[in-house]
């Protein structure tokens, strides 16, 4: 890998899209041009699910990346991140696929929040009945 090359992915989860860009460096993790500790709050649970997939393949610290992230809270964005870095990281290397398919890293979770109903509370949930 060049100096300037880089592997692009998009990961999406709710209503959370991820850019990613991967390139080889020093393990850091850039998200809207802050670190991920700050970005993330220090949050040491959201960091330990975005390095996921360097610890599946076992490859912490050797890939700097750097993510554009929008919409969504932070639980959605960070899970959009790491199915955008699992998907660079075979565009990178076809052959860590299927070690990446089986701890279950790329497949897109698809599920959306339903819409509220007019005449309706929420989504689904609606008024108390009473018979008398």
């Amino acid at each position: 890998m060049a100096k300037n090359d880089y592997f692009y992915a998009l990961g999406r989860r709710k209503s959370a899209t991820a850019r990613v860009r991967l390139q080889g460096g020093k393990g850091t993790i850039v998200v809207n041009d802050k670190p991920a500790e700050e970005y993330f709050a220090g949050s040491q649970n959201l960091l330990n699910e975005l390095n996921k997939p360097f610890a599946v393949l076992e490859q912490e610290n050797k890939f700097d990346i750097t993510v554009r992230v929008d919409g969504g809270g932070h639980v959605g964005q960070v899970e959009a991140i790491r199915l955008g870095i699992a998907k660079a990281l075979t565009q990178m290397n076809e052959d860590l696929k299927s070690t990446l398919k089986r701890a279950d890293l790329l497949s897109r979770d698809s599920r959306e929040r339903e819409r509220k109903k007019f005449g309706l509370k929420g989504a689904r949930k609606q008024r108390q009945f009473t018979k008398r």
